[in-house]
């Protein structure tokens, strides 16, 4: 697991990662080593997995709904300070589909505000913005191997950051909250005591899904080199049909191309999204609809009022 660590935050370009059984995990223990608590707000997209949201709502706080660029998908700075409030304690901007979000905004709003930035880049693993790499800009940042992403570990995740109180932090809380690791308890140099200091969870990576982590990072390159050779593909094929939309990506971002995002003109068609995407399936064409938006989900109606319609 250290290996991979190492590895993984070389790759990053942090001075720290943490590698957990999952993205959620990783999400999880970060809203944890921030500190989120009862009548904190944290700022998300709707467009997302709702893991973005729920890591907030795991520790006692309110997430905070701000709409998306149509260009992008990513959150819109514009809407995150529309949002802000006192109780406002940080924000999780998540790279939607591996494309980053305006990041060099969201610091200035978080610098200007003092809020912390928990970057979700499930999406992003080889993701850069502005020539620098995502997972060494903010407090943290989260990622995922689950099975789809771009490269997987069966199943794991990892938090970067460059903060050595977060980074301690992270560790305690992925192991019982305990302040020290087995093979510093066990070594010649070690203590037989060690200290339950905060409640923590049990989200370490098996060496087994860390050795397959190093195994798919030493192969990442070539996979992406092949995603992007599909996404050039796909660009020419589709950029002449009038009824839908290709991506967008701007021009100062490195894409990771976690998914290829079309958007439909429906005034241009005679049938309905759901139509297409049975159709499509109908044909053995590996399409799905991503996301169904936080608010659309029964549990955050029920628990926070939300609805759809709230979020153009």
């Amino acid at each position: 697991m250290r290996l991979f660590e190492e590895k993984f935050k070389n790759f990053r370009g942090s001075k720290y990662s943490v590698a957990v059984n999952s993205g959620t995990a990783a999400l999880h223990i970060s809203t944890s080593s921030i500190n989120i608590q009862p009548g904190d707000e944290v700022i998300t997209t709707p467009l997302t997995f709702v893991a973005s949201a729920n890591c907030v709502i795991y520790r006692g706080g309110t997430p905070i709904l701000a709409d998306i660029k149509k260009n992008t998908y990513n959150i819109d700075p514009n809407e995150i300070r529309k949002k802000l409030t006192p109780k406002t304690k940080a924000i999780i901007p998540v790279h939607f589909a591996g494309q980053p979000c305006d990041m060099d905004e969201i610091k200035e709003i978080a610098d200007r505000y003092n809020l912390y930035v928990i970057e979700d880049a499930a999406h992003a693993v080889d993701a850069e913005y502005k020539g620098k790499k995502i997972g060494s800009l903010s407090n943290l940042t989260t990622f995922s191997f689950h099975p789809v992403k771009n490269m997987t570990t069966a199943e794991g995740g990892m938090v970067t950051t460059n903060n050595d109180e977060l980074y301690n932090k992270l560790l305690m809380f992925r192991t019982h909250g305990i302040s020290k690791d087995a093979a510093k308890r066990f070594g010649k140099e070690g203590d037989f005591y060690y200290d339950m200091q905060y409640l923590g969870f049990r989200y370490n990576l098996s060496e087994l899904h860390s050795a397959l982590g190093i195994h798919q990072l030493n192969k990442l390159e070539s996979f992406q080199k092949r995603r992007r050779e599909i996404v050039k593909l796909y660009n020419k094929e589709l950029q002449s049909i009038e009824e839908i939309v290709i991506p967008y990506v701007k021009k100062d971002v490195k894409h990771s191309w976690h998914l290829y995002i079309i958007q439909l003109n429906i005034e241009k068609l005679r049938v309905n999204r759901d139509f297409i995407f049975r159709a499509l399936r109908k044909e053995n064409i590996g399409v799905n609809v991503h996301y169904i938006p936080v608010h659309y989900h029964s549990y955050y109606q029920n628990k926070f009022g939300l609805k759809k319609g709230i979020l153009p």
